[in-house]
């Protein structure tokens, strides 16, 4: 923190020295203005010219070329006219060069406190103080998990209103046990952050296992909200798969598993519902669903090659998501199959069928065309971000898998 206050100091050097830069000018050029001032002739020219004009009116009236009343009329617009030039010409006493130099140490006071004042309001103190205490406790040879919760909950207490630091506190109370606490570092998340859908499906999953398994009305409620807000949610489905399997409804649990599947980015927590979904097709005496295998679709689909435009290789890392997303060309239904995998394996090629469907209500068996749709995200999330590159296809016939793939070519970015 120390090494950051100096480089702001060291930023707001240059303004300070913008703001007294004129004072250092300001003997000058008050020495110019009065030297300017002194040497002005301008009211005195116009007086000449005011005389001139003066006599050449009498000398008129002399001469009989205009009468008393024209001369009275044009005397009296030749002296308002002088009045109107001298009347512009008149300036305020030129004042002190040293007049004014208070002002300028007062700003530059009001600079300095503005500017810290806007960073602590605006600026990323706090994350900067979590991110000492992260590493402090990794980089200390007794550190714990333990000692990780202790020092975020200090920064808690410094910094109750940061999100990241309950974002940091809660899984790690879950992953330790530590329900009750885990449940109420997610509601002041969401106090901050908002009634999102992935915290609402975080903390419906927590209160459910605290519940010891059970779909209490407080936890019913929280899953209602999320899906209101995101029908396809990953957690909440998968929390649902849970209580369906447990109340021995393995059809009911096997569709909210694969629809959660869908929808997640962590393989790690796919693989484990790819799991449950054949455990529960074992106790409903069904053969446990394989891995896709080219010709050996469940129904009508599309055999698919995704490959990345050779002019993209390298702008995101192997370990990005890629959504192969097929979806009916009018928009009107829900994705009618969904695959994801790591960049990493591209190119790749991969089956799109029943087993993909997200629902039983919107699956390729409905449509004989389809639009491929392909995107490749860093951030793994579903929701398409700038930055991500996609490639789409229209038209593709939904039938037979066992001929030549289409091939999707991931080609553009998207803005």
């Amino acid at each position: 923190m120390t090494l950051l206050w100096i480089a702001f100091a060291l930023l707001l050097l240059p303004a300070l020295w913008l703001l007294v830069a004129p004072l250092r000018r300001a003997r000058a050029l008050h020495d110019a203005q009065r030297d300017y001032e002194a040497s002005d002739r301008t009211a005195e020219q116009n007086v000449a010219i005011f005389q001139r004009r003066l006599s050449s009116l009498e000398a008129a009236l002399e001469r009989g070329d205009i009468d008393q009343a024209r001369y009275e009329e044009d005397r009296l617009e030749l002296e308002r006219s002088l009045l109107e030039d001298t009347e512009s010409l008149e300036r305020a006493p030129l004042k002190a060069s040293a007049s004014g130099r208070l002002v300028v140490p007062v700003v530059m006071v009001l600079v300095v406190a503005a500017s810290v004042l806007w960073y602590q309001r605006e600026g990323a103190e706090g994350d900067l103080a979590l991110l000492a205490v992260q590493e402090e406790v990794q980089n200390h040879p007794e550190g714990s998990l333990a000692m990780m919760v202790e020092r975020l909950e200090e920064q808690a207490a410094r910094q109750p209103g940061n999100p990241n630091v309950w974002a940091s506190l809660f899984p790690l109370y879950r992953d330790m046990g530590q329900g009750p606490q885990a449940i109420n570092a997610l509601e002041r998340l969401i106090e901050i952050e908002g009634r999102h859908p992935s915290l609402l499906g975080n903390l419906a999953q927590i209160e459910f296992f605290v519940a010891d398994r059970q779909l209490t009305s407080r936890v019913q409620a929280l899953v209602d909200e999320t899906l209101a807000l995101d029908s396809s949610q990953p957690t909440v489905l998968g929390v649902l798969g849970i209580e369906s399997f447990d109340r021995g409804n393995y059809e009911a649990a096997i569709d909210y598993w694969r629809r959660a599947i869908a929808g997640m980015t962590d393989p790690g927590s796919g693989e484990a519902l790819r799991e449950g979904i054949r455990i529960a097709q074992e106790r409903l005496g069904v053969t446990p669903d394989a891995e896709p295998v080219m010709g050996e679709a469940q129904g009508a689909g599309i055999h698919v090659r995704v490959r990345l435009d050779d002019a993209l290789q390298g702008r995101l890392g192997d370990e990005a998501t890629v959504f192969v997303v097929a979806r009916d060309l009018e928009g009107e239904l829900p994705p009618l199959a969904v695959a994801q995998f790591r960049a990493e394996e591209l190119p790749v090629e991969v089956v799109l069928d029943e087993r993909n469907a997200m629902s039983p209500e919107a699956s390729l068996a409905q449509v004989r065309e389809a639009r491929l749709m392909v995107r490749v995200s860093a951030s793994g999330d579903a929701t398409p971000q700038a930055g991500d590159l996609f490639g789409d296809l229209e038209g593709v016939p939904v039938g037979a898998t066992d001929g030549d793939p289409v091939e999707v070519v991931v080609d553009r970015v998207f803005e």
